[in-house]
Formats: C-alpha cells, structure tokens, sequence
C-alpha cells in the first residue's frame, strides 16, 4: 500500500507538471499574438520551477537510510538564556516544515531552558524521506540578532547544533534463502549411543553470503539436527545484522563528534541585515521570515544537489546529469 501511495503521488506530480507546461504554451500563445499576459507568466513560470526542483529533490534521495523516519536532536551552544532561545526558534522551526510536508512529529524528550527556550530537545519526524531530507540540517547553525535579552540592545551571536539519526526498525527480519546455503552431513562423534555414531545424522550448514558455519550433531535424527543448526544459523545471522546497525550507529556517532561551534553550516542574520546563508552550498536567501516559519526547500534543494553534484547556488546553473 505504500509502495500504491508513493507511485500515485509520482503519477499525480507528473499530470500536474504536464498541465502547467500546457498552460505555459496557452500563454505563450496569447503573448505573441499581443495579450498582456506577464504577469500569469510570471506565476506559472514560478510555479513550474518550483515543482521542477521538488521533483528533483526526490530523485537525488537515492541513500540506504534517505526513505526512513528521522530522529533530531537540537542542543544549544554556549550563551545560556539567548541560545537556548535560538534552539527553540529552530525548534518551531522544524516543527513548522514538517506540517508543511505532511509529516507527523512526536517530540520525546525536551528539556526547558532557564527563564526561556530549551537545554535540548528530540524529537522524531514520520514520513516518507524524513532522514534524507533533514540530512541538510545537520550541523551548527548561527545567529546573529539583536538580543530580545539584552537591556542594553546589542547585537548577539548564538549556536545551536542540530543532528539527525535515521530510524531504525528494532526488528531484523532474517530471511535464509535455500540457495545460499550449503548443508553437509557426516557421522556424528564421541559418546551417543550406536545409532548416532553409524550414522551420517550430524548436520553442517554454511551460509555462503556470509560465511558463517554452525553445525549440531548431539540428536539421534538427521531432521532434528537439522532444526536445530537452522535455529543456531538464525540467531548468529541476527546477531551479524546486529553488528551492521551497531557499526552504523557509531559512524553516525562519530560524524556527530566533527561538529562543532566554530564550523557553522548556516547563519541566520537578523541585524544589522537580514538574510540567511548556507556555508556550504552558498545559497543566500533574504527572505528570513520565511525560512525561519518553515520553509526550507529550497536550502534542502541546493544542499542536495551540492551533495551529488559539488555545485553550489553561486555556479552556472547547469541541468543535473
């Protein structure tokens, strides 16, 4: 079913572009024929980009992880009370762009700041491409505002960091296709009794993508051997899919170490300008409210593309490959 939803909505985005293109021609139609139509130009061009960058945002998630839930964490830097509003700010936020895409959020942990904002917060976001599309989020973000706090009115600098864990299902679904099993019988060994020991009852299986061998000889029954190996082969399987998400886990964690306040990804300034910049893709955007009310395509857009391309907002604006 949600493999129906997911190839519904692609099949409705593409009727939806092809209309918009339709409409483009009408107009320009009526444009050479000396109408005054500039300005429903202006809006369905607007439109149809706006779609365009959509539609490629969904093609450059192609990660293991990209299609799973997210879970966030924000933590303000140092500065007590003024970033620890600013983590709250991002907070809304985030909460804010998820209720744009649809997506539910379930905050799990948060705890309050002294006076105002918070000390940190996690919470998850439910919805197709939640982990690959927050994956731009992850990192330091700045402040530059004049200090609701400050009596004084000078200007602060504040740091918040944001990371982001794919969710993980907690069951491991372990599937052993006959194919890739090699099963070996011979005698068993050692004490027993004479049936055990004139007979090829022991059983050895090899699991050939991984290269693990169990082997149980101790029943009188080749079938009952065989049980039981297979019961041992399911949980060292398990346990090597165990070992997987553990090691991705770490180099999640260890991605998590390189971050800090002095290699912000993005500022947000709201004095003496106005006006966002991404650091890494070199998207500036002036818009501040906008963004900050949780409109964060476009730097979600750019950061995926700098992320499959190397092109940043600042480089020649080229079709994608």
């Amino acid at each position: 079913m949600q493999e129906r939803k997911r190839l519904e909505e692609q099949i409705a985005h593409d009727r939806k572009i092809a209309g918009q293109t339709s409409d483009l021609d009408t107009l320009f139609e009526l444009a050479r024929e000396g109408e005054n139509v500039n300005g429903d130009l202006e809006r369905e061009i607007h439109g149809l980009k706006t779609d365009l960058e959509g539609l490629e945002t969904q093609m450059l998630l192609s990660g293991d992880n990209d299609a799973r839930n997210a879970i966030v964490t924000i933590h303000p830097g140092a500065g007590g009370t003024e970033s620890q509003d600013w983590a709250e700010m991002l907070l809304r936020l985030y909460l804010r762009w998820a209720e744009r895409h649809g997506f539910e959020t379930v905050v799990t942990d948060r705890l309050e700041g002294e006076g105002a904002g918070i000390k940190s917060v996690t919470f998850e976001v439910n919805g197709e491409n939640a982990y690959g599309l927050l994956q731009s989020e992850v990192g330091v973000h700045r402040l530059v505002r004049i200090s609701p706090f400050d009596a004084n009115a000078r200007r602060h600098t504040s740091f918040a960091s944001v990371f982001v864990y794919p969710q993980i299902e907690d069951e491991i679904k372990i599937d052993i296709r006959p194919e890739d099993l090699r099963v070996d019988t011979f005698r068993a060994s050692g004490a027993g009794g004479q049936h055990v020991n004139r007979t090829d009852s022991a059983i050895r299986m090899t699991h050939l993508p991984t290269g693990i061998v169990v082997q149980c000889q101790n029943e009188r029954s080749q079938h009952k051997n065989r049980a039981s190996a297979m019961k041992q082969l399911r949980a060292k399987l398990y346990e090597y899919e165990m070992d997987k998400k553990r090691a991705e886990d770490r180099k999640l964690e260890d991605s998590k170490l390189d971050i800090n306040f002095g290699s912000q990804i993005r500022s947000y300034v709201l004095a003496p300008y106005r006006l966002i910049k991404d650091h890494r893709t070199k998207l500036a955007i002036g818009d501040v409210d906008r963004v900050l009310d949780g409109d964060l395509d476009e730097l979600i857009h750019a950061y995926l593309v700098f992320r499959k391309t190397g092109k940043t907002a600042s480089d020649k604006d080229e079709p994608l490959e």
